[in-house]
């Protein structure tokens, strides 16, 4: 095997990566039908950029085009650098962010039907191999005018892509990183910035999968809840819930049930939820949504 040929793995994607200047978040959502497409596309570093690299993608672009980008290189010369002296260019496809929203995207001409990119203020979309154009349309459209964090716009914007006929040859994997700094688990104490990392790499569904993984990652790591219930509100139906799925053997008659309180803790710790605990007898809505939900599979 040459060098170059190391570096250069064949597939059809399509991707985003974003940004929000507001609060420093960076990252890129990505499905193909390929395995483990979360292992090549994207590339991402805190105060600098994200980075798309696909279609017979050089993973080189990824680690490099960082570089560029940290040195204070705008996209597109960051692009140009990239490409250059790349003899397969041709069948390269890349996006690119960086911090301050600037983007800049290329697709080869030799990439595979339907190939292209579309550019925006703090993002880009490209793909190749796909149903058609819509599906960066509606990636693009549906990310500028989605609301939430940017992982949540990241995620529209990939289930816009996928609805809209995404990659023609199926489905196979997706991807989703955001960074931010500090946001990892451990914070600025653990140093870790991995804001949500999550990779499905073989699945008839991977959007799908992907999203079912996010709503635990996000009940679990991140704490942006922004609803409250009473205890007093809600501790029947909690009860109920936790007898279905065995931490309760009775019916409690009042709130403040010694077994009920213990079952709901064990149940929260069980689903690695105890940064969701409170002491001020109000429970997340999103924690109370989960246990239904659980409780009725």
């Amino acid at each position: 095997m040459s060098n170059e040929s190391q570096y250069k793995i064949s597939m059809s994607t399509f991707s985003i990566v974003g940004v929000d200047v507001d609060n420093g978040d960076l990252g890129v959502a990505v499905a193909s039908k390929f395995l483990a497409v979360g292992h090549v596309v994207p590339w991402v570093k805190t105060n600098v950029g994200a980075i798309a690299t696909q279609a017979w993608a050089n993973v080189r672009y990824g680690p490099l085009g960082l570089r560029y980008l940290e040195k204070g290189i705008n996209p597109k010369d960051v692009i140009n650098r990239l490409t250059e002296k790349d003899r397969k260019r041709d069948y390269r496809q890349i996006g690119i962010v960086n911090f301050k929203g600037e983007s800049a995207a290329f697709t080869g001409k030799n990439c595979l039907s339907y190939a292209g990119h579309i550019t925006g203020n703090g993002f880009s979309v490209q793909g190749n191999i796909l149903k058609g154009e819509e599906v960066l349309n509606s990636m693009a459209r549906t990310f500028e005018n989605a609301k939430g964090e940017l992982v949540d716009k990241l995620i529209a914007a990939l289930e816009a892509g996928d609805n809209a006929g995404g990659d023609k040859r199926g489905k196979q994997s997706a991807a989703l990183i955001v960074l931010r700094k500090c946001g990892g688990y451990g914070g600025c104490r653990a140093g870790v910035d991995k804001y949500v990392d999550i990779r499905v790499d073989d699945s008839n569904e991977p959007i799908a999968e992907l999203k079912r993984i996010f709503k635990i990652w996000d009940l679990t790591f991140l704490k942006r809840d922004k609803e409250l219930l009473d205890w007093e509100d809600i501790w029947s139906d909690v009860a109920k819930a936790l007898i279905k799925l065995g931490y309760l053997d009775y019916v409690p008659k009042k709130q403040n049930d010694k077994k009920l309180v213990m079952a709901f803790n064990t149940w929260v710790s069980t689903n690695n939820f105890e940064n969701k605990l409170r002491r001020d007898k109000k429970v997340w809505k999103s924690i109370y949504d989960y246990l239904l939900d659980q409780s009725k599979s």
